[in-house]
């Protein structure tokens, strides 16, 4: 939200797991501040987030006139780190992050 009112703050945005809305709520969406977000901004999300789905997130960036980017971590919840082999998810993370800015 502060970069959508000061974009010189940071020059890009890691959002880890967005809670787009609460669990269950899709109508309560976390987006209002979104259409004034002009930072780049990568989004990682798990494809078992209750927060919001891959699909929400998906047309919620489009909201967004700044570059944007959603890497999903398949299978993950909120949390991110899956049960197994959580380094490699890591590992991917970074890479994605490195690559995007």
């Amino acid at each position: 939200m502060l970069a959508a009112t000061e974009p010189e703050m940071a020059a890009g945005l890691l959002l880890l797991s967005y809670p787009l809305h609460p669990p269950k709520k899709p109508e309560q969406m976390r987006t209002a501040h979104f259409q004034n977000l002009r930072t780049p901004a990568l989004f990682v999300s798990g494809t078992k987030d209750e927060f919001g789905t891959v699909e929400e997130l998906t047309s919620a960036i489009k909201l967004m006139a700044a570059r944007t980017e959603l890497f999903s971590v398949d299978g993950a919840a909120h949390s991110l780190l899956p049960r197994k082999n959580p380094e490699a998810v890591l590992e991917a993370i970074v890479s994605r992050f490195t690559e995007f800015f």
